[in-house]
């Protein structure tokens, strides 16, 4: 009885020294092969994500839309850059440029006035594809001063019915009134200057 139990035991001892071994080796062998297929399952969802056109669930609110343009703003305000002074010219009149915008400055420089030249420098923003009005005239008087120089920056406001952008952006035109010199022209575009989006918000 002693030797039939010493064998089975020897027998099962050697048995599971082969059986443990395969039986651990098979199980590494489906866990692998789970994490491969989980794997492949998840790249094809995500593929499949990627591939699906996506729909809007919904309209987009005039508060998002809102954020969107200020976004759009300051997008175009980083892509700036002041284009070169060109100096237009018209007899002793000069602008510094042909296109603007909105709060950048418009240089004119005067020099040269005959002793008899007496006038106005008339600004004329535009009303529409046609017509214009007066934004602000400058007298010069060749017998006083022959030379001088003068900024000017569109600004809004309530008083003078300047309510928005929208007031300024356009074809302008430059009218040397009591002289025979041809106008000048130059443009104001709806971009903004950089860190100057709060001086174009609407004030009536």
């Amino acid at each position: 009885m002693g030797k039939v139990f010493r064998h089975f035991s020897k027998s099962v001892f050697v048995n599971s020294k082969i059986v443990v071994p395969i039986i651990i080796g098979i199980a590494i062998a489906i866990v692998g092969i789970i994490t491969i297929t989980d794997q492949e399952s998840d790249t094809i969802k995500v593929e499949d994500t990627l591939n699906k056109k996506l729909q809007p669930t919904e309209e987009i609110t005039p508060e998002v839309q809102e954020k969107l343009d200020k976004i759009e703003k300051i997008n175009l305000e980083n892509e700036y850059s002041p284009k070169d002074r060109e100096w237009i010219t018209s007899g002793p009149f000069q602008i510094d440029r042909s296109e603007y915008v909105l709060g950048e400055k418009i240089f004119l420089r005067i020099g040269g006035l005959g002793f008899d030249e007496i006038g106005q420098v008339a600004f004329l923003r535009p009303l529409n594809n046609t017509h214009y009005e007066v934004y602000l005239t400058i007298p010069f008087d060749g017998s006083d001063k022959s030379a001088f120089n003068y900024y000017l920056e569109p600004q809004l406001s309530k008083i003078r019915g300047y309510c928005s952008a929208e007031d300024f952006v356009g074809d302008w035109r430059v009218v040397f009134r009591g002289t025979d010199y041809p106008n000048l022209e130059f443009k104001i575009t709806e971009n903004i200057l950089p860190g100057g989006g709060e001086d174009y918000q609407p004030v009536c």
